[in-house]
């Protein structure tokens, strides 16, 4: 039978035309053959996490935002590349969380996240490692622990505060879901970020190695079971009275001058608090912009204020002082005054923000200082953290855990005021410099997080918002001051009793991602020497003209 030219063998069918959007998909595909499409693609996917954090605040997509991430590493050609691509996506991870200090640092955050970034690396080795290629269900099962215990380990190293501080853990994501904040109570935000990470490890399991599927769904099941079971039986605080507390927060105060007009300011709207019964006022820090040793009438004029509201106030000196050792220098101070003035609590912060007060090796990065705002002179450092006591009887003493600034990021700060007998931690801050940024909102979420962890209420007073406070569970007490905010409010907040597993245990679940990770490599290095050797090469056959005097001929 003769076909006519240009028919095909089935009648009256026609060639499949290629649509818009699969002509689209296939150059995606072929862009992600190509070592530039991937590096792009790495940043890209490195980079989608931050959408879980304030001010998305997108918390359930925490749960599934590394697996692009994750999918894209496992299917690189080498260990090199795939430790290629996890710096990649640490670097746009870095960028992304910490995209708000652009204005002060400029190019200079690029240089920053490309150091940062190269902890990933070795966390980008670790996954093609385990799930690269069609791993075992064996196997998978195992990167369900290993991985988020590499990853954590990256958290523990980028939270020494000389490499920035513990901003952007990936469980402070879940600074609003009680099961979360629950669980931080357990083992810290360190096992809410162990609990985010198996969880997408789990789905990259789902979608990627068919044959472990059974394994990825028991994984997340044991996390959902491990989640449920701390809900019900972990200890929680016990109700021990409540305390009323006014947050003064004056706004936004720039210009000539400034420093004086926030100060009156503030004093403004603490004599509006006369009469409301409250037990303590706090100013933000960096309130008050001289020692007030060599402002005495700064002093006298807090002292009227206190005996005008009837309660001490915590205000913050951010001012140039000689210390007890004779060293001068600026320090930023939680300062308790009463109706008398000073108390002489005093509270030196001790943590510092990297070149925003201070540059880590000066003489190597002091070039920082010319391209963005950082630290033209290095802050002075306390060396104690200080649980104040307001005046009462007895044991109705109220004890304050004063933090300044992003010392509220550090969980174990908290931990330790709550150790020491503070029954209400607060922190004193001013994100004034990123007011239209994500970093407020940032900031106060992790009062949350604090509060969960040591079953204390924690107060978060800033000078321009956002002002938060949150009960021992980590929940909302009354409602946050915004940015756009130049107010007083008081806080009827309820007091607690008892210790949290975090509290007695402390960083348990860092030292189990590190027993984790000692047990994989001691397995993979026994699996190395188990390996049969190679067979030695048979030695040459000799031919009738050889001979063992004369070879080869």
């Amino acid at each position: 039978m003769r076909i006519p030219v240009g028919r095909s063998r089935r009648e009256g069918s026609e060639p499949r035309r290629r649509t818009g959007d699969d002509a689209g998909w296939q150059r995606a595909r072929r862009l992600l053959t190509t070592p530039r499409g991937r590096a792009v693609a790495a940043v890209l996917a490195g980079a989608l996490p931050a959408l879980a954090f304030p001010e998305p605040s997108l918390w359930w997509f925490a749960y599934v935002a590394l697996v692009p991430w994750m999918l894209l590493v496992r299917t690189a050609a080498t260990g090199r590349r795939a430790a290629l691509e996890g710096w990649l996506g640490g670097l746009g991870f870095m960028v992304a969380v910490h995209h708000w200090l652009m204005p002060s640092l400029h190019v200079f955050i690029v240089v920053l996240a490309a150091l940062l970034g190269l902890l990933w690396a070795p966390w980008g080795w670790l996954v093609r490692s385990l799930l690269g290629g069609m791993p075992s269900p064996a196997r998978a099962a195992a990167a369900l622990a290993v991985v988020p215990s590499g990853w954590l380990m990256i958290e523990l190293a980028r939270s020494w505060e000389g490499l920035g501080g513990p901003w952007g853990l990936l469980g402070a994501s879940q600074w609003e879901v009680s099961p979360a904040l629950r669980l931080a109570s357990v083992g810290g935000v360190w096992l809410v970020s162990l609990l985010v990470l198996a969880v997408n490890t789990a789905v990259t399991v789902l979608i990627a190695v068919p044959r472990a599927r059974t394994t990825a769904v028991g994984g997340t099941v044991a996390c959902a079971l491990a989640t449920t079971a701390a809900w019900m039986w972990a200890p929680q605080p016990e109700s021990s009275g409540r305390t009323r507390i006014a947050v003064v927060q004056p706004g936004v105060i720039n210009g000539i001058g400034g420093e004086d007009k926030r100060f009156e300011r503030s004093e403004q709207l603490t004599r509006e608090l006369a009469g409301q019964d409250v037990d303590l006022v706090v100013w933000g820090e960096s309130s008050v912009g001289s020692d007030l040793r060599e402002r005495p009438d700064l002093a006298a004029r807090l002292a009227v204020l206190s005996r005008a509201v009837g309660a001490d106030l915590l205000v913050n000196v951010d001012a140039r002082r000689v210390d007890a050792s004779g060293q001068s220098g600026i320090f930023k101070s939680s300062v308790l005054v009463g109706p008398q003035g000073p108390t002489g609590d005093r509270y030196d912060k001790m943590r510092l923000v990297p070149f925003g007060e201070y540059i880590p090796a000066r003489d190597l990065l002091g070039w920082a200082t010319s391209v963005g705002k950082a630290a033209g002179e290095d802050r002075l450092r306390g060396t104690r953290p200080v649980v104040m006591v307001l005046p009462g009887e007895g044991a109705d003493r109220l004890r304050l855990g004063p933090l300044v600034c992003f010392e509220s990021a550090f969980p174990d700060m908290s931990r330790r005021l709550t150790r020491d007998g503070a029954q209400v931690l607060i922190a004193q801050s001013a994100t004034s410099s990123f007011q239209s940024s994500w970093a407020p909102e940032q900031h106060a979420s992790l009062a949350a997080l604090r509060a969960a962890e040591s079953g204390r209420p924690m107060v978060h007073a800033t000078l321009t918002g956002v002002s938060s406070v949150h009960d021992a569970r980590g929940g909302r007490v009354g409602q946050p001051l915004g940015t756009d905010e130049s107010t007083a409010a008081v806080y009827d907040i309820p007091l607690a009793r008892g210790t949290t597993a975090y509290v007695r245990f402390g960083d348990w679940a860092v030292y189990g991602a590190l027993a984790v990770l000692a047990l994989w490599l001691a397995s993979e290095g026994a699996r190395t020497f188990r390996r049969p050797a190679r067979e030695p090469e048979a030695p040459p056959v000799r031919t009738v003209r050889e001979s063992s005097g004369r070879p080869g001929h």
